[in-house]
């Protein structure tokens, strides 16, 4: 199969030649011939197979061959993203597929000035990548009208629930025409987003090149065990001996990055970290020079996990486990990406226990244990297994209980031993609100 024989128009097919593409992805071949003929779709694959690609061409085909010039203040075509980081390489890529084609392309976000971004959309858009809090700023100052849009793609919507961009999302939802077409693309499809497509799609295709919720096979993953305060010595350590040339680390916190950023640095180890409350501009600088080699370690929130497209890059650690167990995918997806191989290690302390269950339970595998010689923890991770159980070592007898009167102990609750793992509380995922759309008005019964 070619591109050609998906039926895609030739001015995109030079595109494709200079870029190097010769042979589609198994989620483009579905993809494109669907969004072609103007179908709703739900499209899950995993990160690294080519889904830009599977929504921006058949898309950009519309719009060179469908439809009225595009109006000042206007947009044809959008594309919402959860980050900036995001935004700013979705539109790369639609750039490069739109070369060779008379169509205007613009991406707007937050954390930089509005007013450019204003004046950009003066003489109207034909495709626009957006984060939805700077669209609905846009919206709101009458610089864009949604009223000749054709498409919508959400692209990581689980992430932009995950966000807490729900309101925002529905206020979008309710400025946009109620005829158009609707593309949702991710690597994972949690219940919540299956809500939000049936709220949003109207009878969809829905797309799934591989198992629900599963990492690339591409990635080689395990863990290290290890006393939480002991995880940058053992870092510094592993990295020190495997000789690590280019690493993304991912850090729960932004503050947990800062200081392991100062730390290496302090070791004469060229780092440099990004998360929310650093400027666009500062962070985009340290993506660039990541990509360029010119910083060894990269240190990063979630922020960076959907939206960094490095070729090559050979090792992520998770520094912390994530909070949300499908971000786990989205981590260590920055490496094996298109067919190349990469490692994924994980440092886990005894108290992510339940992190690692629920990420073992979503991606159906247990991970293999390492312990490191000089590192292993004081305070034992419980075992855990792909069924989302932790295995508890047996409990100690209790010890009779002493005869006598009311000098008796009370009742203190349960107890722990010293030795032993305390009871793992079920693995639950932060609430996340789900906007409802209102899709008309009801009819009162008589």
């Amino acid at each position: 199969m070619t591109f050609a024989t998906l039926g895609l128009i030739e001015p995109l097919l030079r595109s494709l030649e200079t870029l190097g593409y010769q042979t589609p992805t198994p989620v483009q071949a579905q993809a494109i011939p669907a969004v072609l003929a103007g179908r709703d779709l739900m499209a899950a694959a995993q990160t690294g197979t080519g889904k830009t690609a599977g929504f921006a061409l058949p898309l950009l085909q519309l719009l060179a061959m469908e439809g009225p010039k595009v109006a000042a203040n206007s947009v044809r075509a959008l594309i919402l993203v959860p980050t900036r980081e995001l935004a700013e390489q979705v539109h790369e890529a639609v750039r490069q597929y739109a070369e060779n084609l008379p169509l205007r392309t613009y991406a707007v976000y937050g954390g930089v000035s509005i007013n450019p971004q204003m004046m950009k959309l003066r003489s109207g858009v034909d495709l626009l990548v957006a984060t939805p809090g700077r669209l609905l700023d846009l919206f709101r100052q009458n610089a864009l009208k949604f009223n000749q849009l054709q498409t919508l793609v959400l692209d990581e919507a689980d992430r932009m629930l995950d966000l807490g961009f729900s309101e925002e999302l529905a206020n979008i939802y309710k400025a946009l025409p109620k005829k158009r077409q609707t593309l949702l693309f991710s690597a994972t499809f949690s219940d919540d987003i299956r809500l939000l497509a049936g709220q949003m799609l109207n009878d969809p295709l829905s797309i799934e090149v591989s198992p629900r919720n599963v990492a690339a096979n591409t990635v080689k993953q395990w863990i290290v065990t290890v006393d939480k305060k002991r995880k940058p010595e053992l870092f510094v350590h592993l990295m020190r001996k495997g000789k690590w040339k280019q690493v993304l680390v991912f850090a729960k916190t932004r503050n947990g990055v800062d200081a392991l950023v100062e730390k290496l640095q302090g070791l004469g180890i060229n780092a440099d970290g990004i998360h929310g409350d650093k400027p666009q501009a500062t962070r985009q600088r340290a993506l660039d020079r990541f990509k360029l080699s010119e910083v060894q370690i990269l240190v990063a929130t979630d922020v960076a996990a959907r939206g960094l497209d490095i070729e090559d890059l050979p090792l992520v650690v998770n520094f912390d486990l994530p909070i949300v167990a499908e971000d786990y995918i989205h981590r260590i997806g920055r490496t094996g990406r298109a067919g190349s191989t990469g490692e994924a290690i994980s440092l886990v302390c005894a108290d992510e226990v339940n992190l690692l269950s629920a990420i073992e339970m979503l991606t159906r595998q247990t991970l293999k244990r390492q312990n490191e010689p000089d590192f292993e923890p004081e305070h034992r991770v419980p075992d855990t297994d792909a069924s989302g159980q932790v295995v508890k070592k047996p409990k100690k007898p209790k010890k009779p209980k002493a005869s006598g009167g009311g000098g008796g102990k009370r009742n203190l609750g349960k107890w722990v031993d010293s030795g032993e793992a305390a009871p793992a509380e079920p693995s639950i995922k932060p609430v996340r609100k789900v906007p409802v759309f209102n899709t008309g008005p009801r009819k009162r019964k008589p």
